[in-house]
């Protein structure tokens, strides 16, 4: 065998070797709350947002969004989540149209005898006319940090039309 195949052999299998059980393991993921916006679920503000049955990541309606100045849409809260050393993450997939300013995901978690902390996607925000986009923020909980109430919220920073759609609070291990 020629020594560049027996290198690349011997590079092959160390690769191969730290996919093994010495690897560390992938945390583990599990959906808390699934919103997928398609009408059934009410949010906590309703003046200018409605469902959008025409406009959808999913064909199955959105929340469309229309604002006029800087705005706080609260979506929802999940109570009872009882959840520690773990990560929090809000996700759902946005749209916007002439948005003058930012729009980004907000998740305000209340951590049991510490109080509400948030986090936001400020490193992905929308701005002007953006099609169908990921967009998540995460919360960290350290060991002894139980969260027990989670609330989400869309933050348009300005004007423009934003739609949000298929909403999930997802829970991975630490």
């Amino acid at each position: 065998m020629p020594r560049r195949t027996r290198i690349a052999l011997v590079l092959l299998a160390g690769v191969l070797g730290g996919c093994s059980a010495d690897a560390p393991a992938r945390p583990t993921v599990s959906e808390l709350r699934h919103f997928p916006l398609d009408g059934s679920e009410r949010v906590l503000t309703e003046t200018g947002v409605t469902v959008d049955q025409a406009v959808s990541s999913d064909g199955n309606g959105s929340l469309r969004i229309d604002a006029t100045q800087p705005t706080t849409v609260r979506l929802f809260e999940v109570d009872g989540v009882n959840v520690d050393n773990a990560v929090l993450t809000y996700r759902a997939k946005l749209r916007s149209e002439m948005v003058e300013g930012q729009a980004y995901l907000e998740m305000w978690v209340q951590v049991r005898g510490v109080g509400e902390a948030f986090s936001r996607a400020l490193h992905a925000p929308l701005s002007g006319t953006v099609d169908w986009t990921s967009q998540e923020t995460p919360f960290f909980l350290e060991a002894g940090q139980t969260a027990d109430l989670v609330k989400l919220n869309l933050v348009i920073d300005g004007t423009g039309t934003v739609w949000i759609d298929d909403i999930h609070l997802l829970r991975a291990s630490r």
